[in-house]
């Protein structure tokens, strides 16, 4: 273990698996469970969570909205405002969307950020399906 990044945090891997060479529940640890994390929170639309129904990343309500500049513009906002509403570990240095990304219903939001503590930049790539049927 590497105890002097005890303070990035540990938790179970998501998705909840068994760890093939304990037998014992998966663990991400670190910046692993800082990304890990970030994806939760975009996963998740508000009011999934019973006892916390605020939640989440409000990008799910965009997903039958027209792809324009004025969407990609909410797309990255509400992106970066549920990022640093619920994960305090990082600063969020940039979030992008492009029409040019969005290919059959497909558009990949990339996000740069920082964790706070080690000033280490990270980037992820998620993919937002906006169109009905667009997800596998």
């Amino acid at each position: 273990m590497d105890e002097h990044k005890d303070f990035l945090g540990r938790g179970w891997a998501m998705p909840v698996a068994l760890d093939r060479l304990t037998g014992r529940l998966a663990v991400a640890q670190f910046e692993d469970d800082i990304r890990q994390s970030i994806l939760i929170i975009l996963e998740t639309a508000p009011g999934e969570r019973v006892m916390h129904p605020d939640f989440g990343c409000g990008i799910h309500d965009l997903v039958f909205g027209a792809v324009d500049s004025t969407s990609l513009q909410r797309v990255r906002s509400v992106v970066e405002e549920a990022l640093r509403q619920f994960e305090a570990r990082i600063d969020v240095l940039s979030v992008a969307a492009d029409i040019d990304d969005g290919v059959d219903g497909l558009l990949m939001v990339e996000i740069e950020y920082r964790v706070r503590k080690t000033n280490q930049t990270g980037n992820l790539v998620f993919p937002f399906y906006f169109r009905e049927g667009g997800r596998a």
